[in-house]
Parts: structure tokens; sequence; C-alpha cells
């Protein structure tokens, strides 16, 4: 991603120094994977949640631990398993004989940075727990509401090619996930700079003691207050209304894009503007952020399945549809 040398009107040095801050820190080990961190630091900063395919070795899973631990606040890993129940992961109410009441024992999702590893692993009545506390930020139990502390953020991993033992995601659980980022293979030099860091820097224990906390959990709330400040026109609300409501029209798609899409497309556009040293949106923020928040929102038609066409092809023809505002 390029950075803009535009001189904004409002201060974002501080979103500065914490972007470049969290970015140095995960870059002391991840080799390449350049748009996997940005959009990793674009959700927190959108305050969203994410979910990272890619196939085994990739660094899916160690680029949501280097996240965390980026970051000075309760870090929780769920490894997802196909015996994994609701009250596993949410928590369950215990009698307390000495006090005769019941009394709620919090689950491993209470948390700030919470990594769901393998998640398409779990059943569905596992993943449907799931569906309260992304969207809403708190837990019921019993009658009682519980909120999150703040940021809450979900990162999630699945391998795209396993079946055995595997689970589809339901669609209401993908609409709540922002980003859905696809992790490529490394190129040969950067997989020749993978070997070489290991061999020098150990195992995965020792990388990760690399990492040190760069900011606090109340300093990400003031930068997600920040890029909600971010300044978007009104031709560029229409601009995004028009690309989803293209998505339900569609002869290719069988299911569209929700208006949570929408609201995603918006609130990513913003944190890659102060990413590129922008308080303002433009076109192209937009046009970038696109493919990665529809891609798991979107169903395409069993014709267009079968004939091999992805998501993404789809997303692009929406895109030379669109007409770009000027």
């Amino acid at each position: 991603m390029e950075i803009n040398t535009f001189e904004p009107r409002t201060d974002l040095s501080e979103l500065h120094e914490a972007i470049a801050a969290i970015k140095a820190e995960i870059g002391k080990v991840i080799v390449g994977q350049h748009q996997m961190v940005d959009l990793l630091t674009a959700g927190l900063l959108a305050n969203g949640h994410i979910l990272i395919e890619g196939v085994p070795g990739v660094a899916k899973t160690l680029a949501a631990k280097l996240l965390a631990g980026t970051i000075d606040a309760k870090f929780s890993r769920i490894q997802f398993t196909p015996d994994l129940m609701p009250a596993d992961v949410l928590g369950t109410s215990i009698f307390n004989p000495q006090s005769k009441e019941f009394e709620y024992k919090k689950g491993p999702i209470f948390g700030n940075i919470i990594l769901i590893d393998e998640i398409n692993r779990a059943p569905a009545k596992t993943q449907a727990a799931l569906f309260e506390v992304m969207e809403e930020r708190q837990i019921t139990n019993d009658g009682q509401s519980h909120l999150m502390d703040q940021p809450f953020m979900v990162v999630a991993t699945q391998n795209p090619i396993e079946q055995e033992g595997t689970y589809r995601l339901p669609e209401a659980q993908l609409d709540r996930f922002l980003f859905k980022i696809e992790v490529k293979y490394p190129a040969l030099q950067e997989e020749i700079a993978i070997l070489q860091a290991a061999n020098t820097q150990g195992g995965q224990h020792q990388m990760l003691a690399l990492i040190k906390p760069v900011v606090t959990a109340a300093i990400v709330i003031r930068l997600q207050q920040k890029v909600r400040e971010v300044i978007m026109e009104e031709k560029l609300l229409l601009f995004i209304a028009s690309l989803v409501n293209e998505t339900r029209n569609n002869p290719s798609i069988y299911l569209g894009a929700s208006p949570r899409a929408s609201i995603a497309v918006m609130n990513c556009a913003k944190a890659v503007a102060v990413m590129n040293s922008r308080d303002f949106v433009t076109p192209d923020d937009i046009v970038y952020i696109l493919p990665h928040i529809l891609r798991h929102r979107i169903v395409l038609t069993p014709e267009r399945e079968m004939e091999g066409i992805t998501p993404d092809e789809i997303i692009a023809e929406i895109l030379k549809a669109v007409e770009v505002p000027r």
C-alpha cells in the first residue's frame, strides 16, 4: 500500500505512529504477506472481525498471534474441534455450594483479541453460539447480559481445501466477518527469507518472544474513534450503495450482500484512508477494499460455480459496471 504525501487537516500523527509500530513489530517475524498485514491493521482500526483463509503453513495463526502481541490487551485462543460445545466458548453457570447460588464462569471468548483457530471444524451449534457476541459484543446467559471489554476483535482461521471433519460456516456468521483474507503461498525469494529467519531465530516461540506491545487497549479505542471521524462525501456513500446493490441484481449471484456489507465498506475505506495519510476517503480506497469485504458475503449461482467462476471475478465485473465518482 503506497503512502500518500497529502497533508491532512486532522491530526493523524498518533494513528501513523501506532500503525507504523504495529507493522514494524509484525515485520520482525512475518516475511512478505504485506496485504494480509495491511488488512489485519485495517480491520483493527475499523473495529471488525477477520476471517483468514489459506492452506496450512502460510502463517495464518502466527499472524493473528503477532497482531495480539503488539497490543497490551487480553489475548485468548480457542482451538475449534468437532466436539467443542457452546459452553466451552461462552462459559456456563456453576452452582456454588457456599453461596448456594449459580455463578457464571466466563469462557475464553471473554478477551480483547480472540484467535479462533480452524473455525470450520466446530459443528453448527457451536458456530451459532458466536452470532450474538460477534454482532452485539455481548453474551446472554440465564437471562443476564455480559458485555465484552473493548476493543473486541475475533480473528478466525480456516483451511479452504480440507473437507474431512469440517463444516461449512453459516451465511449469517460469514456476514459478521468484516474481511475474508485469502493468504497465498509466498514468492520464492520470500520463502528463502523465511528459511533464513527460521535458521537463525529458531522456532515459533522464539519468534513470538521478539514481539513487544506497542499500543494499549485504550489507545486502540481512541484510534478507532479517530477513524470514524474520517470524512466521506455523499457521492462516495452512493457509490458504495450502488456497488452493494449490484450484487443483489447480478444474474451470476444467488445471494447478494446485505446492508451490513455497505457499512463494512464505509468503515474499512476510512481505515484505508488514514493508513494512506488522508483524513478523507477516495474511490480508490473503496475499490481496494471491496473484494475482501464481499467475497465471503455473496453466493454464486450453481451454474457459475460449476463453470469455475470465483466471487472475486464477479466483484471485478461489478466494479467495471458501476461508474466511479469523480
